[in-house]
């Protein structure tokens, strides 16, 4: 077993595959932000997104660069290249992944948008169902623009921007928050209207729900109020629902006949 792993090593090793990650051969043979070997743009989006980011460099000092590709690279032939340092982000679009998106992030960026805005940028723009609705182009522009637009901003901790499915995952936690609150509300003894020691008791769940799953996300990625708005109503909505609802299935009784016998005993 000794001998065969070792040959299996040795014949692995022999493999040329170290030539796919260092080709200055598929390198262009002028200066340019954009290299698009996978043809993911066209001529006219790729003139377009070349001035726009040889711009943004001469207004800001941030090298931003793209790279798309499929089945061959340039590899560690960029960097010289492009002179790539703490100043610089590769954005590389490659399809054979689970995420086209990818990104080589100089050190000077993370200081102005940690680690997490980077994961976020890659879910958000580089998922399947976004570059099926949009293509691999309009990932790319859209999470061009999203650096852009926090450089410009002197930094990001999240994202810019509310995608319709990231608020109806707000919406939906600040609706079962107003569950929680309505069903802790309800009156435990006749003559009671709201619950306050059990509305206390669970107020750090349906805080947490409401607050930061719900408000949070919104108000950090976006000015608008709409979506704010409508995630309170959902919340307001929803606890006087539970609260109606746990009143006729679980509350007890109140009535002014029960509430003078009480008084009275």
């Amino acid at each position: 077993m000794l001998v065969l792993a070792a040959v299996v090593l040795v014949l692995t090793a022999a493999v040329p595959t170290a030539l796919a990650y260092d080709n200055p051969d598929l390198l262009p043979d002028h200066p340019t932000p954009v290299i698009d070997l996978a043809r993911a743009l066209t001529d006219n989006q790729r003139e377009a997104m070349e001035r726009e980011l040889e711009a943004f460099e001469e207004r800001s000092g941030w090298k931003l660069r793209v790279l798309t590709q499929y089945d061959r690279t340039p590899g560690l032939a960029l960097r010289e290249f492009w002179g790539l340092d703490e100043r610089s982000l590769l954005v590389v679009a490659d399809p054979r992944g689970g995420n086209l998106l990818n990104f080589n992030v100089g050190d000077a960026l993370f200081a102005l948008m940690p680690r997490t805005y980077w994961v976020e940028l890659q879910t958000r723009y580089g998922n399947q169902y976004y570059v099926r609705d949009h293509g691999e182009d309009g990932a790319i522009e859209a999470a061009l623009g999203a650096v852009t637009t926090c450089l410009d901003r002197g930094g990001c901790q999240v994202v810019p921007g509310l995608p319709r499915e990231q608020w109806l995952l707000t919406l939906g936690t600040s609706i079962f928050g107003g569950v929680v609150a309505g069903v802790a509300a309800f009156p435990r003894r006749p003559g009671q209207r709201i619950a306050w020691a059990w509305l206390l008791l669970l107020s750090p769940l349906w805080l947490m729900l409401f607050g930061v799953f719900g408000v949070a996300p919104v108000i950090t990625r976006t000015s608008d109020v709409l979506p704010l708005l409508r995630n309170a109503l959902g919340f307001l909505g929803a606890a006087v629902g539970a609260y109606l609802v746990a009143m006729q299935t679980m509350g007890l009784p109140v009535s002014s006949e029960g509430a003078s016998g009480s008084e009275g005993s």
